[in-house]
């Protein structure tokens, strides 16, 4: 509830009482000592109250049967000696907790219950210690004076037995975030460099290192096929259920299943380093941030227990002066009754649950949550902004087409081009040097290698000043482009990105590569703009190859030749007509952009995620991540405003009835017990609701 808590050690909370949790969720299950602590109690509680129950209530219940049993003077004392253990051993927690909030001015549901288990307590001690303070009207025939032993010790198991629960339901939330860990093998197959396999514990293996991978096993580290083809099933990482083909230079992900074949990897991300661990850290620490909405329950929760503490005093004042007979015994009841009714612990735990279970829950899927004010922003997005190159398309260019001046060949203006790019990062380069590959084409030493963002690339060749790049960059050379302008429109046309090739200031080829647009792509479009998002596609490409683009797609807008600076200019301007702007990109290019949006989408692919430019980390790299990702914020927040309804109309409800409102028209008056019971299970039914988004079915 209170995320910026921290402690070196196992304890409460300052604030709310509640146990802290431990911020790094171990692969195996460790005991949780409070509910092994609580647990005890309350068994043991339970097994002293079950005859302090019988004792008052059996008269009740068998009128003259216990009576006939015990002498009702010998059955007060009886009840003291068992109730004393209850109340102050079993509720010692309670006690220490409550006395802390009293201190510290951090009123919370213990400040409630120790101080209505305790007056009861205390009413009933002085009730047989001092039976003569009482006014006559409040004794009975014998002398004695009624006592709330069984009160006060019930209220006691009941709360305990709802803290069992509780803290039994709270563990479930970890439970994806766990099963992401098992996800990982214990082991790994070594390949020596003789050709000799051995197995070796996981934490031996260091970047480097080969390992064979057979079918069956899950891949232990991240890293790159360097033998051997298979089909990978990355369900539990992506979400994805078809299985992925494996080729030598394709990466592989720790924790995913090999199918069929047998493969060697070099592991390039071993330990904390690989996506799985930064997954179950992202996760992790999306579970222990607060979303806004919960400032609603926060503000409400600092009034809260003073307006109750209020509100039982008054109960017990007008009881006392307008009830009947005895007024003093229905004024104590009632107060009681409000105090352990209107603990608010369901009001805190119902937005931390719902986060909790929700971002485990994306995480199994590949919708890794960044902090829970992402999560709610989400919902309440109207634009995206994409990318286009590895957002909408594949992201794995190839050249189509290669075209020259007279006097210069194709091969020519390739090796120029792929000795030029193989220096450069972007996602058109590789293509350019993969087609030169392929054509088994040298490379030529380049000097002076300079990138120029959003435009291309420079450097020296054979002292020739050589560039390579887009329009804006031969227009900043003052390179003629004009005897390929005709070619270059009709490959444009087609979709292609066209590059030009330039040696001083004549132009000597351009070699045009194309993207395919992923097949997941117009599906989700679709299913995005049904959900009435306004789709604008922001790109360095060409206007032309753009807009045949957002044709295909159907998109509402493009932004065509932005420089990757730019791109938070038009996620800006959008913002100030007033939307709420969620922009999906690469993660690294786009960081600007990303770090502005409302919230920022990073498309993942393998292990190339930026996790940290974004709110939202999508594991597999397209649209349909973020349909996924709009539903799980959708049915959380619609989680947590249940959790919070329950919980306000609960107290709404249980409070006025504790204190007495219905007593006019029934004559009877809540039983504290019955408020202990229902208080516990106000916590327990937010849990049971929040727990239901593990069951969630993504369309």
């Amino acid at each position: 509830m209170h995320p910026e808590v921290l402690a070196d050690r196992p304890g409460d909370c300052p604030i709310c009482g509640m146990a802290l949790e431990a911020m790094d969720i171990g692969i195996e299950a460790e005991p949780n000592q409070e509910l092994v602590d609580m647990t005890r109690r309350f068994w043991i509680g339970l097994v002293l109250t079950l005859p302090i129950f019988l004792l008052e209530m059996g008269s009740h219940i068998a009128p003259g049967f216990i009576d006939g049993l015990i002498d009702p003077k010998w059955s007060i004392w009886l009840q003291l000696v068992l109730a004393t253990p209850v109340v102050l051993w079993a509720g010692a927690p309670f006690f220490v907790r409550g006395w802390r909030s009293l201190r510290t001015m951090n009123l919370n549901m213990f400040t409630l219950i120790a101080i209505g288990t305790g007056a009861a307590y205390g009413y009933s001690l002085l009730a047989v210690f001092a039976p003569a303070i009482f006014p006559a009207d409040l004794r009975l025939s014998d002398g004695r004076v009624p006592v709330y032993f069984e009160a006060a010790a019930v209220i006691t198991v009941l709360v305990l037995l709802g803290q069992v629960l509780e803290l039994r339901a709270r563990e479930r939330t970890s439970d994806a975030v766990r099963g992401l860990l098992d996800l990982a093998p214990k082991t790994a197959r070594l390949v020596n460099g003789d050709g000799a396999e051995r197995e070796v514990p996981l934490e031996d293996v260091a970047a480097g290192d080969r390992l064979r991978v057979v079918p069956g096993e899950k891949v232990p580290v991240d890293g790159i096929v360097v033998d051997g083809v298979s089909n990978i099933d990355e369900s539990m990482v992506t979400g994805e259920p078809l299985p992925v083909e494996k080729r030598a230079g394709d990466t592989v992900t720790a924790g995913t299943l090999n199918q069929s074949g047998s493969f060697m990897i070099e592991a390039r991300h071993v330990g904390s380093e690989t996506l799985l661990a930064q997954i179950v850290e992202m996760v992790s620490a999306a579970q222990r941030s607060r979303a806004p909405i919960q400032r609603l329950a926060d503000s409400v929760a600092r009034i809260f227990v003073p307006v109750v503490l209020v509100i039982a005093v008054l109960a017990f004042a007008i009881w006392l002066l307008f009830g009947p007979a005895p007024s003093f015994d229905y004024g104590l009841i009632a107060a009681v009754s409000v105090l352990i009714i209107a603990c608010p612990c369901a009001l805190g735990l119902a937005t931390p649950m719902s986060i909790m279970v929700g971002t485990g829950r994306g995480a199994q899927t590949g919708v890794l949550i960044r902090d829970a004010e992402a999560l709610e922003t989400l919902e309440k997005v109207d634009t995206l902004v994409v990318d286009k190159t590895g957002t909408l398309t594949e992201g794995k260019p190839a050249v189509r087409a290669v075209e020259t001046v007279p006097g210069v060949t194709e091969d020519e203006v390739l090796t120029l081009a792929a000795s030029l790019e193989r220096y450069s990062e972007h996602p058109l380069a590789s293509a350019i040097v993969s087609e030169a590959e392929n054509r088994s084409l040298g490379f030529m030493e380049v000097n002076g290698f300079d990138s120029v963002a959003g435009q291309g690339v420079k450097g020296v060749v054979s002292d020739q000043p050589i560039a390579f790049g887009n329009l804006a960059l031969m227009g900043s050379l003052g390179v003629d482009c004009q005897s390929l302008a005709e070619r270059t429109e009709a490959l444009q046309s087609t979709g292609a990105t066209v590059m030009f090739l330039s040696s001083g200031e004549t132009l000597q080829g351009i070699v045009a590569v194309a993207d395919h647009v992923k097949q997941t792509t117009p599906a989700a479009i679709k299913a995005l703009q049904a959900e009435g998002l306004e789709i604008i596609m922001a790109t360095g490409d060409n206007a032309q190859a753009a807009q045949r683009v957002a044709q295909e797609l159907g998109l509402d807008g493009i932004r065509a030749e932005v420089m990757p600076q730019d791109k938070a200019d038009v996620v800006r301007a959008l913002q100030a007509e007033g939307k709420v702007v969620a922009m999906a990109g690469d993660g690294i290019n786009d960081a600007p952009a990303l770090a502005l949006a409302n919230v920022g989408i990073a498309m993942g692919t393998g292990t190339d995620v930026a996790m940290e430019s974004a709110g939202v980390t999508l594991v597999k790299g397209d649209l349909t991540g973020i349909v996924r990702a709009r539903q799980l914020s959708r049915m959380t927040m619609r989680n947590i405003r249940q959790n919070l309804f329950f919980a306000f109309f609960y107290n709404a409800i249980g409070v006025p009835v504790a204190a007495g409102i219905l007593f006019p028209i029934t004559g009877m008056l809540l039983s504290p017990m019955i408020a202990a019971a229902a208080m516990s299970l106000s916590s327990v039914s937010v849990i049971g609701n929040a727990l239901r988004l593990r069951r969630i079915a993504f369309g």
